[in-house]
């Protein structure tokens, strides 16, 4: 499928959508302590949606497998959950760490974003995963220009992940975004053979969700029985960022700044 190229004026419309994500991303961020449950971050996230006029980009999804369709407006995955937790009555406790991924829709146009936040004091490991995660999102967004192919991007990628110890989620990748939350092209955060022959030219107007998801052990997940929520195989921790980036001349323009 062809990849669309967004206009100014077009991405200006996707920054009011990222706008609303980063600030619900914050004002969970900034509520996430022991003691709550993960549906308070839900109740919250869906009032600030509602008083915006938003879609959830989320709630609703059809699952692929045939079961229930998505029921929240934000994942909300604690510790060993890798993406798609379903907000509920589990409690967060010290320690944990928790990743938000909220997307939105205002005026025919997407945001989507994500972070990863710990509950008090964490440990060192989980609180290098966190900090490995978004450095390499960071990585993403200084590398990414026109007349770059996306392989060069994944490979700087790969390569701080595996330089820190941890392991690249292979299974859920990033993904192009505009007026549909996923549009082509799919943004492995790794290269293989598959990327390495349908490589990706970056090109002005191209507007892309870049998320990596990092796993403290084993890059393996295993789907939970809900149909949704995915966690590591080996049951250790994991960290999500993301954020939606237009493609600019002479670099890249995040649209979701103000989240991480």
């Amino acid at each position: 499928m062809a990849i669309r190229r967004k206009n100014p004026a077009e991405i200006d419309k996707m920054r009011v959508a990222g706008s609303l994500v980063a600030k619900i991303l914050s004002e969970l961020a900034g509520m996430c302590s022991a003691g709550r449950t993960t549906e308070e971050f839900e109740r919250r996230s869906a009032e600030m949606i509602a008083a915006a006029g938003a879609v959830a980009l989320f709630k609703g999804v059809p699952q692929y497998a045939g079961g229930m369709a998505y029921p929240a407006t934000v994942c909300v995955s604690v510790n060993e959950e890798v993406v798609h937790g379903i907000p509920g009555p589990r409690l967060i406790v010290a320690g944990d760490i928790v990743s938000f991924d909220v997307g939105v829709k205002i005026e025919g146009f997407c945001g989507d974003a994500a972070l990863t936040v710990p509950v008090g004091q964490v440990s060192p490991d989980a609180q290098r995963l966190i900090d490995v995660t978004r450095r390499t999102l960071d990585v993403a967004i200084e590398t990414i220009r026109p007349g770059l192919l996306w392989s060069a991007v994944a490979a700087k990628m790969e390569r701080t992940v595996h330089e820190a110890g941890f392991s690249v989620v292979t299974d859920f990748v990033g993904h192009g975004i505009g007026t549909e939350m996923w549009e082509e092209p799919k943004l492995q955060n790794f290269v293989s053979r598959e990327l390495l022959r349908n490589d990706i030219l970056l090109e002005a107007g191209m507007v892309l969700a870049v998320e990596p998801m990092v796993n403290m052990g084993t890059h393996r997940v295993v789907l939970c029985r809900d149909g949704w929520t995915v966690v590591t195989a080996d049951k250790k921790s994991s960290a999500h960022f993301e954020h939606t980036i237009a493609v600019v001349e002479g670099g890249s323009d995040v649209l979701t700044r103000q989240a991480v």
